[in-house]
C-alpha cells in the first residue's frame, strides 16, 4: 500500500484551504485502491516547534526524523515512511500559518547535516505545496514556503507549487470591517476561477498518485 500524507496548515476546516486540499485527496484516491491518503490538520494537534534539543545530532545515534516527543511525533513518523507529501496554508502577512511554518522546523531541521550542510530526508518523493490567499497573480506579497522550499527540495525533490489567488476571506463581507474589498469584485473572480483551481488540485493529486503508482 502506498500512502501520501496531506499536511493542513489552515485554521479553517471548511475553508479555501481545506477545500483545495480534500480535492486534491479525491483526486489522489481515485487512481487506485492501493494508495491510502491521510491529511493530518495542524490546528487540531498541541505541539512545539524546534526546541533545539539537538537530539537528532548526537554522535552515533543522529537521525532524520526529529526526536522531541509530542503531537506531532506521530505525523513526522508517517512523513518519513510516505510516498507523497501536500503541504497546504493559507498565506497571512506573506508567508505560510505559524503552525505551518512551525511544522516545517520539526521537519526539516533533523534533514540537515552540521558536518558538511547536506540535506538528507528518510526518503525522497513527490511534493506539492498548497497556498491559497487574497492576493492576486500581479499583486500579492507572498513568500511562500519562504526559506523552506529549498530545503525541501534538497531533501524530498523540487517541488510544484498549487496556488489559488484572490479567495474569499469570508462568506459574507457585510458582517465585517472589510470595505477595502469590493465583495461584488471578489465574488466575480470567485464565480470565474473557483472552480477550476479546485479541478487544478483534483489533477494534481491524479498526478501524485499515478506517479508514485509508476514507479
Amino acid at each position: 500500500m502506498k500512502r501520501i500524507i496531506i499536511i493542513d496548515g489552515g485554521p479553517r476546516k471548511n475553508f479555501n484551504t481545506a477545500a483545495m486540499l480534500q480535492k486534491f485527496a479525491e483526486g489522489a484516491g481515485s487512481v487506485s485502491d492501493q494508495i491510502e491518503v491521510k491529511t493530518v490538520r495542524l490546528y487540531d494537534l498541541d505541539y512545539r516547534g524546534c526546541m533545539s534539543c539537538m537530539a537528532c545530532k548526537i554522535k552515533g545515534k543522529a537521525s532524520n526524523v526529529c526526536r522531541f516527543k509530542d503531537a506531532l511525533t506521530p505525523v513526522l513518523e508517517d512523513v518519513a515512511g510516505a510516498d507523497g507529501l501536500v503541504l497546504g496554508s493559507p498565506i497571512y502577512f506573506g508567508d505560510v500559518t505559524g503552525q505551518m511554518r512551525t511544522f516545517l522546523e520539526r521537519l526539516a531541521f533533523p534533514w540537515l547535516s552540521y558536518n558538511d550542510y547536506s540535506l538528507t530526508a528518510p526518503k525522497r518523493m513527490p511534493v506539492v505545496l498548497v497556498e491559497t490567499m487574497n492576493g492576486t497573480p500581479d499583486r500579492n506579497n507572498s513568500n511562500g514556503y519562504g526559506s523552506m522550499e529549498p530545503c525541501i527540495a534538497g531533501a524530498l525533490g523540487q517541488p510544484e507549487r498549487l496556488i489559488a489567488y484572490n479567495t474569499y476571506q469570508v462568506k459574507d463581507y457585510s458582517r465585517f470591517e472589510l470595505g477595502g474589498f469590493s465583495e461584488e469584485a471578489k465574488r466575480q473572480y470567485r464565480d470565474e476561477h473557483w472552480e477550476a483551481d479546485l479541478q487544478r488540485a483534483y489533477e494534481a493529486g491524479r498526478k501524485m498518485a499515478n506517479d508514485i503508482m509508476a514507479r
